[in-house]
């Protein structure tokens, strides 16, 4: 019984595990000569909407600043460009269902089988839920009042405080990986 629950233990931790991972895309204007931009700030008005706490959303600017630092960009009353951000969530429901079995019968002609008074076996049923959180992180030209640039990530969240600033790191910086977009040659 304890190699049951040792394996239904490990079946539930690589499934979290391959959950943890968070999938990124972007989309950027191909005009756009992104070296020209070294100054960011926030459009707040349109962070204010987003439907998440205020909390999470100081953590996510907390997140961009530390990433456009990063890169370079000095924040200021007079930016280049416009940082944008919001999210959406998606409950997820898994339910998995495993069993195994052995046995041993009796008979009488050729072959072989399984079954007979002797079977044993177990069917086992785990149910999962998590959230699973998109976060779009868009960049508007200043002069132009166009989008620019824009980070899509998504992956499961963390309801956990403890873990939730270090989980939103990993989504920004994972998007900005994306950023500035290295356009290929023909």
């Amino acid at each position: 019984m304890k190699t049951v629950k040792l394996l239904s233990l490990l079946f539930i931790t690589a499934i979290a595990a391959s959950c943890s991972s968070i999938s990124v895309n972007s989309d950027y204007d191909d005009a756009t000569d992104f070296t020209q931009y070294k100054t960011y700030g926030f459009l707040d008005k349109a962070i204010e909407k987003a439907e998440i706490s205020d909390l999470d959303k100081k953590r996510i600017i907390n997140a961009i600043d530390a990433e456009f630092q990063k890169k370079g960009f000095t924040k200021s009353d007079n930016p280049a460009v416009l940082i944008n951000f919001f999210t959406k969530a998606n409950k997820e429901v898994n339910v998995n269902q495993w069993g195994y079995g052995a046995g041993f019968g009796w008979g009488w002609g050729y072959g072989w089988g399984w079954g007979g008074p002797g079977y044993w076996g177990g069917n086992y049923t785990t149910v999962t839920e998590s959230t699973e959180g998109t976060l779009f992180i868009d960049l508007v030209d200043t002069n132009k009042k166009e989008l620019i640039w824009q980070g899509v990530g998504t992956g499961v969240l963390t309801l956990d405080r403890e873990k939730k600033q270090a989980r939103i790191n990993e989504f920004v910086a994972e998007i900005m990986k994306q950023y500035p977009p290295q356009k290929k040659t023909k």
